[in-house]
């Protein structure tokens, strides 16, 4: 599976973004797709996964209801709404594409390169 992510940019606080993922590949239907990121001199960390079967979604605390995940199964596309950016959102963003456990987990096998988000306050 191989994963492009694109999408990122320089905004300002309150602004929306859409992050895209376009998947290739054996995509199998049992498996989720979700978007992590990484702060300026931070870890990684888990932002949200959707399932590609059921479209059940999943968000980290802090995002749910400013970011939401959708999937396209027909174009193999995954996309991550963001609104009401805050400075702290300030990442590079990865998709990845695993089965939910290790998407949620930080654990995915497959990984795309990281897009950049930047808000400035």
């Amino acid at each position: 599976v191989q994963l492009q992510a694109y999408g990122g940019g320089l905004v300002q606080a309150g602004d929306s973004l859409r992050l895209s993922c376009g998947a290739s590949g054996s995509i199998d239907r049992t498996f989720a797709m979700g978007w992590s990121r990484r702060p300026p001199g931070e870890g990684r960390e888990f932002i949200a996964a959707i399932s590609w079967s059921n479209d059940h979604a999943y968000y980290a605390n802090g995002v749910e209801g400013r970011f939401t995940i959708t999937r396209d199964t027909v174009q193999n596309m995954l996309t991550l709404q963001m609104n009401n950016l805050k400075p702290e959102d300030t990442a590079t963003y990865f998709c990845a594409a695993g089965d939910i456990y290790s998407v949620v987990g930080g654990r995915a096998p497959w990984w795309g390169h990281g897009t950049l988000v930047t808000v400035s306050s």
